[in-house]
Parts: structure tokens; C-alpha cells; sequence
């Protein structure tokens, strides 16, 4: 059983085949096993969506390449531009937050260069600006908005 999350619920479809659940995610247009982390996934792009952020401009596991690593990043949003603007980190829910997870998002960052980075694992979410002239990361209190 998957936990409430401190996220807005959502109204995703679900269906059981092969012995798994499934829920359906809008964006990939498809349905995805439905794992602890992608409880949280499911939720947070409903929370960006009705935060303001465009369905259009958000790529599910987009990849990407940390030296000679391939790397997939959970949510990344994107300016109307095309220039990546929120680079999303999702954690189970049981999973807690810590530096290692914050260390592994601002290196994926590097590659992605988003100015600003979200973690969560649903219960908690943590906001983090990228000022790339400097190299410096500051904690923000709230989802940034365009």
C-alpha cells in the first residue's frame, strides 16, 4: 500500500495485469508500473501542472550523460524556449532526503543545467537555485515559477 503523500491527490488511471499495477501518466501517454517512486513521479507533475507548468514542456526520463555514465533524470521542465528550467529529482516515499541525494541531483544538474532543482520523495520536497555565472546553489523556499 502506498502512502498519502503531502502533494495534491491525483486522479490517475490504474490497472492490474501480469500480477502488477499499472497507472496511466498523461505525459507519456501510456501506462507505467507502479512503483513507490512513480507514486511520487505521478504526483508531482500533477502539482507542477497546477502550479502553472505547461504539460507540453515536461519530458519524463529524459537522458543524458555524466562523463562516460548514462543517466536518466525523473522530470525536467522546460522554458517555452526550450532552455531546461526545473530539474526534478523523485525519491520513494520511505526513502529520506539526504546530502548523498542531494549531491547525485547537482551532478546530474551539471549535464542537464537547469536554473533550478526540486527534490522529493513526496512527503518532503526540497528547492535548490543554481546561479551557473558563480557555480553557487542556494536553497529557495517554494516551487519556482517562470
Amino acid at each position: 500500500m502506498l502512502p498519502v503523500l503531502n502533494l495534491p491527490p491525483i486522479s490517475s488511471p490504474l490497472q492490474k495485469r501480469d500480477g502488477k499495477i499499472w497507472i496511466f501518466d498523461g505525459i507519456r501517454k501510456k501506462y507505467v508500473v507502479l512503483t513507490p517512486e512513480e507514486w511520487v513521479r505521478q504526483h508531482v507533475i500533477q502539482y507542477l501542472i497546477d502550479n502553472g507548468y505547461s504539460k507540453n514542456l515536461i519530458k519524463i526520463e529524459t537522458g543524458f550523460s555524466v562523463g562516460e555514465l548514462h543517466k536518466r533524470a525523473d522530470i525536467i521542465c522546460y522554458k517555452n524556449d526550450g532552455e531546461p528550467f526545473l530539474l526534478v529529482e523523485c525519491k520513494n516515499p520511505f526513502e529520506k532526503l539526504n546530502e548523498d541525494v542531494a549531491i547525485q541531483i547537482s551532478t546530474y544538474n551539471k549535464s542537464v543545467r537547469a536554473k533550478f532543482i526540486m527534490l522529493t520523495n513526496g512527503m518532503k520536497s526540497l528547492y535548490y537555485k543554481t546561479d551557473w555565472e558563480t557555480g553557487k546553489i542556494s536553497k529557495v523556499d517554494a516551487l519556482p515559477s517562470e
